[in-house]
C-alpha cells in the first residue's frame, strides 16, 4: 500500500465520520458503520447501505467524481470494481466535501455512466466519470449544505 493511497484512506475515513454526524444532526439518520475489513468488503460501510465518498477536487473542477473501478497501487496489473459497481449492500451513494454534499442513488449513477453522456477519466489508480455541479444538482436525490 503506497503512502498516497494510506493517505487518501485516512482522508476519506475522516470525511465518513463528519458526514455520519452530519446526517444525525440533519436528518435524524444514524449510521452503523462496520470497522472491520471482512465486513466492509463482504456488507458494506454501514449497516443502512449508504456509501460515502469524499471529492476534495470538487471546489477547484466543480465536477463529482464517480468511481467505477480501482488499484491499490499503479503497479498492480488489473482494476477492480469499486464506487458504483462495488458488490455490496449500497443503495445510496453520499459524494461531496466539506462544504456540500450530494446523496444520490446508486442505481441512477450506473445508468448516468451506462448512458456515455459523461467524460470518462483513468488515473494510475482510478476510474470513472465526472458530473458538473449543474447535473449532480439535478440528479441527486438531496443536497446538503453545510
Amino acid at each position: 500500500m503506497t503512502e498516497n493511497y494510506k493517505e487518501m484512506l485516512q482522508k476519506g475515513l475522516e470525511y465518513q465520520d463528519f458526514v455520519t454526524d452530519v446526517l444525525i444532526n440533519e436528518l435524524g439518520i444514524a449510521l452503523s458503520s462496520y470497522g472491520s475489513t471482512k465486513y466492509q468488503y463482504t456488507k458494506g460501510e454501514n449497516k443502512q447501505g449508504f456509501e460515502i465518498k469524499f471529492d476534495d477536487k470538487y471546489k477547484d473542477t466543480g465536477n463529482i467524481y464517480i468511481e467505477i473501478a480501482e488499484k491499490s497501487n499503479a503497479v498492480n496489473l488489473n482494476f477492480v470494481n469499486s464506487g458504483i459497481f462495488r458488490n455490496d449492500n449500497t443503495w445510496l451513494y453520499l459524494i461531496g466535501n466539506y462544504n456540500e454534499i450530494f446523496i444520490f442513488s446508486k442505481n441512477h449513477l450506473k445508468l448516468m455512466y451506462e448512458s456515455k453522456k459523461y467524460k470518462e477519466v483513468e488515473t494510475a489508480t482510478s476510474k470513472g466519470i465526472l458530473i458538473n455541479k449543474i447535473n449532480a444538482e439535478k440528479y441527486c436525490i438531496k443536497k446538503i449544505i453545510i
